[in-house]
């Protein structure tokens, strides 16, 4: 029998006239070229208005990513690469990630279940013999003559 595999989440397409791109100085090392080049990159995404999210998942996400909002526009921010390239494709790779987690449908609720009497069993004898472990390491009680 094959294992069930969780089934996939759907591979988000941002529509690109959705995104705010910036660009800006970055900090950090490179030496002339970071001095003159935007290669710090913010991309923005307005979760209110997106047509990418769908009526069930758009109030999922904007209440998940409520701490990340500025009136309901996601925003990210990159500095990693030297690279403006590199960090447009890695911005864009963390916006999607942040929003398949925070539309993703909540996982299935527990089902509470009682333990077995084996179960309980081992657990006890488990318990007895760590407690018998650790009575041994007190002080060794000997008489003195």
């Amino acid at each position: 029998m094959a294992a069930k595999r969780p089934p996939q989440q759907p591979r988000w397409q941002v529509p690109e006239e959705e995104l705010r791109w910036r660009f800006s100085r970055s900090g950090g090392p490179g030496g002339q070229h970071a001095n003159t080049a935007d290669t710090k990159v913010s991309l923005s995404l307005d979760l209110t208005r997106t047509t990418m999210l769908t009526a069930e998942s758009r109030p999922r996400a904007l209440r998940r990513l409520g701490h990340r909002l500025t009136d309901g526009v996601l925003t990210v921010e990159v500095a990693d690469s030297r690279s403006q390239a590199r960090n447009r494709d890695i911005a864009r790779e963390r916006l999607l990630a942040l929003l398949t987690e925070a539309a993703a449908p909540p996982p299935r609720p527990r089902r509470a279940t009682r333990p077995s009497r084996a179960a309980k069993e081992r657990r006890l004898h488990a318990k007895q013999r760590r407690a018998e472990v650790k009575r041994g390491r007190g002080r060794s009680r000997r008489c003195e003559e």
